[in-house]
C-alpha cells in the first residue's frame, strides 16, 4: 500500500488533496488536528494532518510462494488461502476506518481530535456519529467554539444520557449466591477471589466457594489456594447432585461464590451442560466475565449464547492489557446490561474496581492510563 501524509487548513481541503492523488479509492488511515506556531512562536494556526493510503492493484499476485515439489502443492494452496483471508480481513478493517473518517469530514476541526480519540478507543461508528452530531448541534446553537474542557463536559453529558438506563456497581450483598460465568481464559477464578476477598475484609462477611470447573485440575488448585488464604471452605461439584450437596454444606455462609467452568461457550453443548449443573432458581446474582482483549464479535457470540441466563451485569477483565476499551460501552448499550467491575491486573484483591459512570468515562478517555 502506498501512503502519504497531507497537511491542510481544513479537513475538506485535506480530502481534496487526497482525492487528487489517489481518487475515490483512497483509504484514510488517520486524521488529527495539529497546531503550528507562526513568527517567533506566536500566532498559532490549526491545521489538519491526514495520512492516506492507496491499495495499488498490480498484475502480480499479492503473494507468490516459492516453487515446491508436486507433493507439496496442498501446503502451498492452504498458505495462499490463509494469506488471502488475512488480506480480506485487513481490507474490511480499513474500509470501516475509511467510513468513519469520511463521516468526520462534516464536523469542524475543533471536534476532530475528540472524535478520533473515540474512534481509536473502539467505540462503535454509530455512537461516534451520534456524539459528534450532538456536540456539533450544540456548537451551532450556541454560535461559539468550545474549549477542549467544554467539549469533554458536553461529551460526558451525552454519554450520561445514553447510559441512563444502564446499571453500575458490584455485588448487592442482598443475595446469598454469587455466580460468575464466562469463557476460558478471561480470569474468572482470580476475579471471584478479588470480589470474595473484599466481601470478607471490608464487609466482614462469612464466605464460601463452590467450583464446577472440574475439567482443569489447575483451576481447582488455584481456587483452593485463594480459599486457604481467605480461610474459606471450598466444595467441588461434578454434577447437579454434588451442587445441591455443596449448597447444603455451606448454609452457614453469608455469601457463596460459584466458580463455573471456563469452556468454549461458542459451542451450545457446554451452555446446556451448565444449565443442568447450576441451580439458577436460587437467590442468586449472576455475572458474565469478558476480557477486553477479546474481539468484540467473539464477545457478541458469547453473550448471545448466555441470553437464557439471568445475567445481572458484565465484569470486564484485563483492561491493563489493552488501550481500547470502547467495546465495553458498545456491549452495554447493545444488550442493555450494566457493569459491575473491571479489573486491571493479577493482584488480589487490589486490581479490581467497582464500576460507576465517572470511572467508565475516565477509562474511555484515558486510553492506556487507567482510572
Amino acid at each position: 500500500m502506498k501512503m502519504k501524509k497531507y497537511t491542510a487548513s481544513t479537513m475538506i481541503e485535506a480530502m481534496k488533496k487526497v482525492r487528487e492523488d489517489f481518487g475515490d479509492d483512497a483509504v484514510i488511515l488517520s486524521s488529527n488536528v495539529v497546531k503550528t506556531k507562526g513568527f517567533l512562536g506566536l500566532f498559532q494556526k490549526r491545521s489538519v494532518e491526514v495520512v492516506a493510503g492507496f491499495d495499488q492493484k498490480t498484475e502480480k499476485p499479492i503473494y507468490e510462494p516459492p516453487a515446491r515439489p508436486a507433493v507439496a502443492a496442498p501446503v502451498r494452496t492452504n498458505a495462499t488461502e490463509s494469506l488471502q483471508a488475512e488480506m480480506q480481513e485487513m481490507k474490511k478493517m480499513i474500509k470501516g476506518m475509511q467510513q468513519s473518517d469520511r463521516t468526520l469530514e462534516k464536523y469542524p476541526d475543533e471536534l476532530i481530535p475528540l472524535l478520533v480519540k473515540l474512534q481509536t478507543q473502539g467505540l462503535a461508528y454509530e455512537y461516534i456519529a451520534e456524539a459528534g452530531d450532538a456536540l456539533y448541534d450544540h456548537m451551532k446553537k450556541e454560535k461559539k467554539d468550545f474549549t477542549e474542557t467544554e467539549q469533554l463536559e458536553l461529551l460526558k453529558q451525552w454519554f450520561s444520557a445514553k447510559l441512563k438506563d444502564t446499571s453500575f456497581g458490584g455485588i448487592s450483598y442482598t443475595k446469598k449466591y454469587i455466580n460468575v460465568l464466562g469463557p476460558t481464559g478471561v480470569g474468572k477464578t482470580t476475579t471471584i477471589a478479588k470480589i470474595a476477598a473484599r466481601a470478607l475484609l471490608e464487609e466482614k462477611k462469612k464466605i464460601g466457594f463452590i467450583t464446577t470447573d472440574t475439567y482443569r485440575i489447575g483451576a481447582i488448585e488455584q481456587l483452593r489456594t485463594y480459599a486457604n488464604l481467605l480461610q474459606a471452605p471450598v466444595e467441588i461439584a461434578y454434577n447437579a447432585a454434588d451442587f445441591a450437596a455443596a449448597i447444603e454444606k455451606l448454609q452457614d455462609r453469608d455469601l457463596i461464590f460459584i466458580d463455573t467452568a471456563g469452556r468454549n461457550y461458542k459451542e451450545t453443548k457446554f451452555v446446556e451442560d451448565l444449565q443442568k449443573l447450576v441451580d439458577f432458581s436460587l437467590d442468586m446474582e449472576t455475572f458474565l466475565v469478558l476480557s477486553t482483549t477479546s474481539k468484540e464479535q467473539d464477545m457478541d457470540i458469547i453473550i448471545e449464547r448466555f441470553e437464557k441466563f439471568p445475567i445481572e451485569k458484565f465484569i470486564f477483565t484485563k483492561t491493563d492489557e489493552t488501550s481500547s476499551v470502547g467495546s465495553m460501552i458498545n456491549l452495554m448499550l447493545k444488550y442493555s446490561i450494566g457493569m459491575a467491575y473491571y479489573t486491571d491486573g493479577q493482584e488480589v484483591p487490589e486490581d479490581i474496581t467497582e464500576a460507576d459512570f465517572d470511572k467508565l468515562f475516565s477509562l474511555l478517555l484515558a486510553g492506556d492510563q487507567h482510572a
